[in-house]
């Protein structure tokens, strides 16, 4: 480990990249162990933001290596604090495991497709050509716009206009006809 003496201090509030890298190799293994002890959640980077500060700080440190490892401390200890303080703050979090929660509502889609109703729209749906059920999904049910439609089916917007007109005028006649209730 560095020693960390007055005359090195003294080179890290000049600004010396060398002094400053000795006392951070001086000084953060024991505010790690400090927050760690502490029982800080994430005491790596609450050190990295310690040292931070302090470097911003430095300018104006007296009391050399004792005044410098006395205002680290008091920066780490301030710092464990204001993240105690956060903490008490944040709702506790529990964890969820989807094994045991039986609740469950089925989707949107699967509700209409399966529901006292959905037998009629899916056989409607049935009655349609691939690419016109297609289409029609993926702009009613999927809330597509006619361009990523296109896009999903790899057509043109001017195809996808026509088949999607030609679905709906479809499913219109079996229900005028009265062969699906919808």
């Amino acid at each position: 480990m560095p020693e960390l003496n007055d005359d090195v201090v003294a080179a890290a509030v000049a600004g010396e990249e060398g002094a400053l890298a000795a006392v951070y190799a001086a000084l953060s293994p024991k505010v790690l162990a400090y927050l760690r002890a502490r029982g800080a959640e994430d005491a790596e980077g609450l050190t990295n933001e310690v040292f931070l500060h302090v470097i911003r700080r430095l300018e104006g440190l007296v009391g050399g290596a004792d005044g410098l490892r006395t205002f680290v401390f008091s920066v780490a200890h301030a710092r464990f604090v204001d993240e105690v303080r956060r903490r008490a703050r944040r709702p506790s979090e529990a964890p969820y495991h989807p094994e045991l929660d039986h609740r469950s509502e089925p989707s949107a889609e699967t509700a209409v497709l399966t529901g006292p109703r959905g037998g009629h729209l899916a056989e409607a749906l049935s009655r349609l050509g691939e690419d016109q059920r297609s289409v029609v999904t993926l702009r009613v049910l999927g809330d597509l716009s006619l361009e990523q439609t296109a896009e999903v089916l790899g057509r043109s917007v001017g195809s996808v206009k026509q088949l999607q007109r030609r679905g709906l005028m479809t499913l219109r006649a079996l229900v005028d006809r009265g062969e699906v209730a919808l």
